[in-house]
């Protein structure tokens, strides 16, 4: 695989999803969860995706259980969860793994591709953030306790960029 296009997701509704169709946007990819400290980053990026989708960003929540066991309900109910207390309207697919042999493919190559601190290929927590360039490659890897605001800067960047 050499681009996030190159990978397939399904929505939170269970529609298979061909990642290609974010092809020539800017995208940031979130591992998220409903009972996490940084749950209220939902409001963050639902921010980013008001304010920038119309210049070219897409945010994409993959919500995960692995941390914590913070993220238990089934994809209706995180689905439920997110609009009514955060009014996601942003794409949400649904749950997967993000590390481990189950791992969805997607986050397999995003950890290659982005490494965490010292080289780590796993994901810490929720809410790790990966920024991914108008050409499928990824930008940059964030931390959990990175903000959506504090990833404005990149952002422009990255929709500036041709």
């Amino acid at each position: 695989m050499s681009s996030v296009y190159d990978f397939e997701a399904q929505t939170i509704t269970g529609e298979a999803v061909k990642l290609d169709q974010y092809r020539g946007k800017v995208l940031l990819i979130v591992n998220t969860a409903s009972k996490c400290g940084f749950t209220p980053q939902f409001e963050g990026l639902e921010k980013l995706w008001q304010d920038y989708g119309p210049k070219g960003l897409a945010v994409v929540g993959f919500p995960c259980n692995q941390f914590g066991s913070q993220d238990p309900g089934d994809n209706s109910e995180i689905a439920s969860f997110c609009q009514v207390n955060y009014g996601v309207s942003f794409p949400m697919m649904a749950k997967i793994d993000v590390n481990g042999p189950n791992a969805h493919p997607l986050y397999q190559w995003l950890v290659k591709e982005a490494p965490g601190i010292l080289g780590t290929k796993s994901i810490k927590w929720n809410f790790t953030k990966f920024l991914i360039g108008r050409d499928g490659q990824v930008l940059g890897r964030y931390a959990p306790t990175d903000t959506p605001k504090a990833l404005q800067a990149d952002i422009d960047k990255a929709l500036a960029a041709a």
